[in-house]
């Protein structure tokens, strides 16, 4: 699904992000990738979603060159790929019906796919009949599973989610971490950037620990520390 061949990143003002970088995630993987502030991750990210080009090395998705990507082929890849963040980004003016259908209509999905499939996202992460609530009118668990609808509704083959438990209470964490482990299982690859221990250490999925831009653990049924 994606590998990274001895990538660098190095910004203009001389940081470099990522340092000699090589891993492969494999289709249909649960992988987290934990590390300190300023480790990489949000880099990495970047790079899987092509916002940044590396400085050195190959990035496959899918088995494409994401560098070598030209400009109309960036939205299609973009497509294949669902994101979820930490501060939900919904539009505040439209109900989770819409924020969700906004996803399917800028990929220029006919009205009649959106009618069908936004129910079906809705109904898939728990929200059935919720659909003409405004973010404000829902709770942050709420909101994060709309977002988390956005992000299936074009059938992803790949979930990146940044923190996406980071403004959410241990037990509505929980609920989204079963909720992801769902659409995992449904075959959907899930990258999962956290700083929850809790979470990581409770599904027990592969962990993937950067520091100073480089790998420095990746393990099987992983724990979010090397020193518990």
């Amino acid at each position: 699904m994606i590998q990274f061949y001895n990538v660098s990143k190095v910004y203009d003002n001389g940081v470099k992000a990522v340092s000699d970088l090589t891993l492969t995630i494999k289709k249909g993987e649960f992988v987290f990738l934990v590390g300190p502030s300023g480790a990489g991750k949000s880099s990495l990210i970047k790079l899987i979603f092509r916002e940044e080009l590396p400085t050195r090395g190959q990035i496959m998705f899918n088995g494409r060159n994401v560098a070598r990507m030209k400009s109309r082929e960036i939205p299609h890849m973009r497509r294949k790929i669902g994101m979820v963040f930490q501060d939900f980004r919904l539009l505040p003016q439209k109900t989770a019906a819409e924020n969700i259908a906004f996803a399917l209509e800028i990929t220029g999905a006919s009205t009649r796919d959106i009618k069908r499939l936004v129910p079906e996202a809705l109904e898939q992460v728990g929200l059935k009949g919720k659909d003409n609530l405004l973010p404000a009118q829902m709770s942050g668990g709420e909101q994060q599973r709309v977002c988390i609808a956005r992000a299936i509704v074009n059938n992803p083959l790949m979930i990146i989610a940044d923190e996406p438990t980071g403004n959410l209470d241990p037990i509505t964490s929980k609920e989204i971490a079963q909720l992801f482990q769902e659409i995992n299982r449904r075959g959907t690859t899930i990258l999962m950037v956290t700083h929850d221990s809790g979470l990581v250490n409770n599904l027990k999925k592969r962990v993937i620990e950067v520091a100073g831009g480089v790998v420095v653990r990746d393990e099987e049924s992983g724990v979010y520390s090397s020193e518990l």
